[in-house]
């Protein structure tokens, strides 16, 4: 008789993408999500956006993998909203639809933030306005030194409020860099960007997603469960006063405590060994 879990997983692994490209390392652990649109700079549409939020939605039923890469075909990450599939189309919605539409983009965001994977943006050349949030929504961010960021929705007319920018980007770069980013809309250099916090490293541009990659396994092998955690916590903690996010914090180390990885951990260390971690 089948598992239905085993079944799940394997669906996962198996999983067809049809905006973006999907693929997993051979033990399905690390997924790499390829926005494929590099003769457009991997501009984002309605539908890629719908697709991209039920995916990362679904990643919390999957735990075969542990760690995920999101990356942009060519070189550039992602040029933001397709102008004419979704800008121009947006021009002519009514209030309602409007909302919507942002809504769903925010959902995006929440969804990134809420899967438990890690999620690790390799960002190369263009990553601008919604491209620059999907990185921005990422755990890690490493990029190549021709990495342009911008948040350049002002330039468009609009706020610098978009899906989450004005309450996460300050929590990454700070307050004062972050309105700079915001009220301009101009470019962001990898340099700077690295200074800052925003990017994790810097690596040359043909060897950027290996090292991405390699990044993602590094964390996909150690302890998931506890990493999810972490994740959660990081979170979950924004919104908390001291005492909340002191207790918050003693309750999910005590539920570490309890797995086997950590009892596994220690015996690997008193026998000078290298812990194999399991996820319970």
């Amino acid at each position: 008789m089948t598992n239905p879990m085993q079944a799940k997983k394997r669906a996962f692994k198996d999983h067809k993408a049809k905006h973006f490209l999907f693929e997993t390392d051979a033990d399905g652990r690390v997924a790499t999500i390829t926005l494929n649109r590099p003769e457009k700079k991997n501009p984002l549409t309605f539908e890629s956006y719908e697709e991209l939020c039920d995916l990362f939605r679904s990643l919390a039923r999957a735990s075969d993998v542990r760690a995920v890469v999101l990356a942009g075909a060519g070189d550039n990450f992602s040029s933001g909203g397709d102008v004419f599939e979704i800008i121009e189309p947006l021009t002519r919605m009514a209030m309602p639809d409007l909302l919507d539409f942002t809504r769903m983009t925010g959902e995006l965001v929440r969804q990134i933030r809420a899967c438990p994977q890690p999620v690790i943006a390799a960002v190369d050349g263009i990553c601008a306005g919604a491209g620059a949030i999907l990185a921005m929504a990422s755990d890690f961010r490493v990029a190549t030194l021709e990495a342009k960021t911008a948040f350049l929705f002002t330039r468009v007319g609009l706020a610098g409020a978009d899906m989450g920018a004005c309450g996460i980007l300050p929590r990454i770069i700070g307050q004062g860099r972050a309105a700079d980013l915001l009220f301009t809309g101009r470019v962001m250099t990898a340099s700077e960007g690295h200074a800052w916090g925003f990017y994790n490293a810097l690596h040359e541009r043909p060897s950027l997603l290996a090292e991405a990659q390699k990044f993602a396994r590094s964390i996909a092998d150690g302890p998931w469960f506890a990493h999810a955690m972490t994740k959660k916590m990081l979170d979950q903690e924004w919104a908390m006063g001291i005492d909340q996010l002191i207790e918050s914090e003693a309750q999910a180390q005590a539920i570490c405590m309890a797995t086997g990885d950590f009892r596994r951990a220690f015996e690997a260390f008193a026998a000078k060994a290298k812990p194999e971690f399991k996820g319970n």
